[in-house]
């Protein structure tokens, strides 16, 4: 029977030798598995964060382009400059330069801004073309009024499928106020209203912009 002594100095050797020769090819086989389930899970985390930043990336500039267009169509159509006073009876309606509307168009004379914080008296038509919303316009020059101008198009929106528009007032002279699809200026209407639809399938949604057209000072 061997001493303790002696059982002790035969597992320790054991202990030392195994503690020397390292991981088995099964626990190495084992930590590449796991590693390789890591890595696997990390870029997949990876790969869904960058497609739910570029999502909401995207549906904030689709908000700021919506926002950006409904302040223009409001400074513009809020704004329509009234013709000069020699055109006006006493006690007429107020009358604009020139305004012609239709359900899906409107023509118009506004001041538009010209990017170096100054306005310039245009010639203003909004119109869907294909799927964008368009403004059309070009500068009014008296000077220029028998030579023919070249319009500039600015795209406002895209994938628009159809804009209404709609003006409340009186269709003709002592009649009570309604909503028209029709709007023969000069004279000017008590609201005008907005209203576009997006292609199918486009998750964007433009609720009805309704302006009060402000009367502005008669030109002089």
């Amino acid at each position: 029977m061997r001493s303790q002594h002696s059982d002790q100095s035969y597992v320790f050797p054991m202990i030392a030798r195994r503690s020397q020769s390292g991981f088995t090819l099964l626990e190495m086989l084992i930590a590449l598995t796991v590693l390789g389930f890591l890595i696997v899970g990390l870029n997949q985390g990876v790969r869904t964060g960058l497609r739910v930043w570029t999502k909401q990336d995207r549906q904030s500039a689709e908000v700021a382009e919506l926002g950006t267009t409904a302040r223009l169509l409001r400074m513009l159509l809020s704004g329509i400059p009234l013709a000069p006073s020699a055109n006006a009876s006493p006690g007429s309606s107020p009358l604009a330069i020139a305004i012609d509307g239709t359900g899906n168009g409107l023509a118009f004379v506004a001041d538009l801004p010209s990017g170096l914080g100054m306005l310039r008296r245009s010639d203003i038509v909004l119109s869907v073309t294909g799927d964008r919303l368009v403004l059309r316009w070009k500068t009014r020059r008296p000077e220029l009024a028998n030579t023919a101008q070249a319009w500039n198009d600015t795209d406002l929106l895209h994938g628009v499928a159809g804009v209404q528009f709609a003006y409340y007032g009186p269709p003709a002279p002592g009649l009570p106020t309604a909503w028209l699809t029709q709007w023969d200026g000069p004279a000017i209407p008590e609201l005008i209203r907005v209203r576009l639809t997006f292609t199918q399938g486009d998750p964007r949604h433009w609720p009805d912009l309704i302006v009060a057209p402000r009367l502005a000072p008669r030109e002089s």
